[in-house]
């Protein structure tokens, strides 16, 4: 017997109708490229979503064809994200921070007929655009009067674009299993890879960081988006907010801890999301330029963090120093990107303090909809008990399938388990513990060495900021690990005195072979370490020794 209910189609036409009904007058905070302050609302947004909308259509695009975009976290890139795919085509985000010859092949391998951009980000791309086949037009996030000075012919201006071009009179129609936007991998390895969500995939995702022990958004948030909208569409962010009303604060390319700041403070920040490396540098601020009292002028009373881990020291920097609560999360381009959230349980609250940052150092648990499995080497399930370590694999209606441009299912197993390359266990309550990345994990010996648990025993040393740990080949034990580490501005310190600080926490043969202090470490764009680069250039570290 089938249900009676009605079958509406769930897509991202839902949503900015739904804020623009419901939450009309809610904030848009949006810092332009020029610097200044730009104030919009969810009803306006529509509005300007739909001119966005034929616009597009009046430059013959139609739906399933790709726009990309080069922009920061703007009012503009906020339009085009609902005024592309909810008329039905789709958004194709491009990390402006990747190497040029990156950004090339993932425009031309993502196939947009239409380039937007930011007025700052067109040197970027002006030398590309010869070799980009498929780019018909290039579009300038600005007005007229803010054209950049450039010998390229042709560029639309935005603003110009839009004032010529009545908004459509209402969204189509579209299947929720349409694609609504591609993002790539960071391609650490190899080519970075497409990723081609669903409107239905983006919906489900966007309800579930709505969730109490997820993001917990509401409409009496004021949400910071430092995480940029080109990376995994900023989380869900652009969605979720849209379906609960909050208030959304766009910080632009000012991403340094003093804007940051401020805007928190101005905005009424409630909630803010972004990669640990970012909340390393806020924190450093607040301790070093910012009195009690400013610290207490901020609302911020949660930040969401992912994208490499958090470690215990940051979390308890955050809850000291502005009595935050710090939600570590785990997830992958290919996940959407969120895939559990680490919130302790009920039997949990009574931990002590130490406890508590412990416990919320871990990746979390799966939300709703995912499901979470290790293998061994075999494929064989292994328990859940906090001891087991396996290949990390997850499947949900929100992960991928395939990536795009290959064959439909390639990605998964015949059971839809997705490889996601982390090694982790899971304990009993369900808690999730990536132990490293299977091409990170040190082997010495015929034993596993996890760099991650070094590295976090290492940065919970008061002097440490930041540390990474490789595996570097050994005559005698196969490899060894090296640690690298970046000190708080001001400190000094030794590797007897980090050693000693590590005896007490890891097993004895973990311990580095050797400490080198560095001034700073490489970042993917994303803000994880980039150990290509660490094992390029200290591969032969222990040669001889």
């Amino acid at each position: 017997m089938q249900g009676l209910m009605q079958s509406q189609q769930l897509t991202t036409a839902m949503l900015i109708r739904h804020a623009a009904i419901n939450h009309p007058r809610r904030e848009i905070v949006s810092r332009a490229f020029d610097g200044t302050m730009v104030r919009s609302d969810w009803a306006s947004l529509e509005e300007r979503a739909r001119r966005v909308a034929g616009a597009l259509a009046s430059l013959g695009l139609a739906p399933g064809d790709r726009v990309a975009t080069l922009a920061w976290n703007r009012l503009p890139h906020l339009e085009l994200y609902y005024g592309v795919s909810a008329a039905g085509m789709v958004l194709h985000t491009v990390n402006p921070r990747l190497f040029p010859e990156q950004i090339r092949y993932i425009l031309e391998h993502g196939g947009a007929r239409i380039l937007c951009v930011d007025p700052d980000l067109l040197p970027i791309v002006a030398p590309l655009l010869a070799e980009l086949h498929t780019i018909e037009a290039v579009i300038v996030l600005c007005g007229e009067a803010d054209m950049p000075d450039t010998r390229l012919q042709g560029l639309i201006a935005y603003e110009a674009l839009l004032s010529a071009t009545a908004p459509i009179a209402d969204w189509p129609e579209i299947v929720e299993h349409a694609a609504s936007s591609l993002c790539y991998t960071s391609g650490t390895t190899g080519n970075p890879k497409g990723v081609l969500y669903s409107h239905r995939s983006t919906i489900l995702h966007a309800m579930s960081a709505l969730a109490a022990d997820s993001m917990a958004l509401s409409a009496h948030d004021s949400i910071l988006v430092v995480t940029p909208l080109f990376h995994v569409n900023a989380w869900g962010i652009p969605y979720s907010a849209a379906m609960c009303g909050a208030k959304l604060v766009l910080p632009g390319s000012a991403l340094d801890p003093v804007s940051l700041y401020e805007l928190a403070r101005d905005e009424g920040a409630t909630f803010s999301l972004g990669v640990p490396t970012i909340w390393f540098a806020f924190c450093d601020h607040l301790e070093r330029d910012r009195s009690a009292a400013e610290r207490a002028a901020l609302r911020i009373d949660r930040i969401f963090t992912g994208g490499a881990a958090a470690p215990r020291s940051l979390i308890e920097r955050l809850r000291d120093l502005l009595g935050v609560e710090t939600l570590q999360a785990w997830g992958m381009t290919e996940t959407s990107p969120v895939a559990t959230v680490c919130r302790p349980l009920a039997h949990q609250s009574a931990l002590s303090a130490g406890d508590q940052a412990e416990l919320r150092a871990r990746q979390g648990r799966a939300v709703f909809g995912v499901e979470l499995r290790i293998e061994d080497d075999q494929g064989n399930a292994l328990p859940r008990d906090g001891e087991a370590s396996g290949l990390l694999k997850v499947r949900g209606p929100w992960v991928l399938n395939a990536y795009h441009g290959t064959r439909p299912g390639s990605a998964i197993d015949a059971d839809g388990w997705f490889d996601t390359g982390d090694v982790a266990r899971i304990d009993t309550d369900g808690f999730l513990q990536i132990t490293d990345r299977a091409k990170d994990v040190i082997k010495s010996g015929g034993e596993w060495i996890s760099s991650i648990d070094l590295e976090n025993a290492a940065t919970s040393h008061p002097k440490v900021a930041e540390a990474a740990v490789i595996g570097v080949a050994h005559a005698k034990w196969q490899e060894r690990p090296l640690m690298l580490i970046r000190l708080h501005p001001g400190e000094r310190c030794s590797p007897p005195e980090i050693l000693d600080h590590l005896s007490g926490q890891v097993a004895r043969w973990w311990l580095p072979d050797d400490i080198v202090f560095v001034d700073a470490l490489p970042h993917t764009a994303t803000g994880k370490l980039l150990k290509t680069r660490l094992r390029e250039d200290y591969g032969g570290h222990y040669a001889g020794k």
